[in-house]
């Protein structure tokens, strides 16, 4: 008899709130790889805003929380690699000086994935059957590369979309200038940057651009909408399901 594989969703604050569609589209390719979904209701944020920011004690707050409700999961699913990188590489920070926390955030960290990576990795799947009919190229977000070593998966899914032509955009790991609150504290100098990173997706001759992590895409499609750009963003949540 086959294993019922089991997944427990870690929603990030951007898709929750702002971009439920990625959501939606994950939790469908999931659902056809035969995967038994569960969705905690009262999961809130990891704590990363407020670790970024310096506020250590609220983000300690929202990481008991957090590791609370998910400690019981078998496997962890997030449509974010900057949300998994906080749970796997900064939990263990923020309880460095409690033992009996930081050993169930490590155990935690342990088994929470990020989207591709779980499929890829995981599962042992690259080709979900999807169609797409359009050139796309891939924008590697910072945490999710550098920060948990996401690199070829996004890129061995999208390889397999049928109809599709992937190309590899110059400087495809160069940042966004996103950064959450970076965006925020460092206007121009964001600015700068995602003016960098959208010439470099327009030069590629994409007409879509597709990322892991909605915080990058957020701030490439605002950029790419005030300059009137046809290039569609989307998640690559959003292209497996098409």
């Amino acid at each position: 008899m086959k294993e019922n594989k089991k997944a427990t969703l870690f929603i990030q604050c951007l898709v929750d709130t702002i971009y439920p569609e990625v959501g939606e589209a994950m939790v469908q390719i999931l659902r056809k790889q035969g995967i038994s979904l569960n969705c905690p209701t009262n999961q809130t944020c990891c704590g990363q805003p407020a670790f970024n920011s310096g506020y250590r004690r609220e983000a300690r707050t929202a990481a008991r929380h957090f590791i609370q409700v998910f400690e019981n999961a078998e496997i962890i699913v997030c449509p974010s690699g900057s949300c998994v990188n906080m749970v796997r590489n900064h939990y263990s920070e923020l309880f460095q000086n409690e033992p009996q926390w930081l050993q169930r955030a490590q155990a935690l960290a342990a088994r929470t994935y990020e989207f591709t990576e779980y499929l890829v990795d995981v599962l042992g799947v690259e080709d979900v059957g999807a169609r797409y009919h359009g050139k796309m190229t891939y924008h590697d977000s910072c945490h999710l590369l550098r920060g948990i070593g996401v690199k070829e998966q996004p890129r061995a899914l999208l390889r397999h979309v049928e109809s599709a032509e992937f190309i590899e955009m110059d400087n495809s790991d160069q940042c966004c200038g996103f950064g959450g609150a970076f965006s925020v504290k460092y206007a121009d100098i964001s600015t700068a940057m995602v003016t960098e990173k959208v010439k470099f997706i327009i030069e590629s001759g994409a007409d879509t651009v597709v990322g892991c992590d909605m915080g990058c895409l957020m701030n490439i499609q605002g950029l790419l909408s005030r300059m009137g750009s046809a290039v569609k963003v989307m998640h690559i949540a959003q292209i497996l399901d098409s």
